[in-house]
């Protein structure tokens, strides 16, 4: 028999299991784990009484500030590998490979 497990399987519309995809992924979510938060908010919101606009208002704000830190990092860690390629010489040799196969190209 085989051991019981704290999951529990149900049918959801494929649309909204793309929706928690493309919404999971920018966090490092997985889909389930983007559905299981918007069952969170859910049952947040319905306890808190806030109106549906007042609660749309609240999951727009967050996840704007969620796309803008996502953002903040992606440019941050760029940057990092810049400076870094900078540092150790390789960002100049790139370049000049770079143009010499440019010259190349157009002769």
């Amino acid at each position: 028999m085989a051991a019981p497990s704290n999951f529990a399987s149900v049918k959801l519309p494929a649309t909204l299991v793309q929706e928690a995809r493309e919404a999971a992924q920018p966090l490092r979510r997985s889909a389930a784990g983007q559905i299981e938060y918007w069952a969170t908010l859910g049952r947040v919101v319905e306890h808190s009484g806030l109106t549906a606009q007042e609660a749309q208002t609240a999951i727009e704000g967050y996840e704007a500030a969620a796309r803008k830190s996502q953002q903040a990092r992606a440019v941050s860690d760029l940057t990092s590998r810049l400076l870094a390629a900078e540092v150790s010489g390789s960002l100049a040799r790139r370049v000049r490979e770079v143009v010499e196969d440019n010259r190349k190209l157009a002769s």
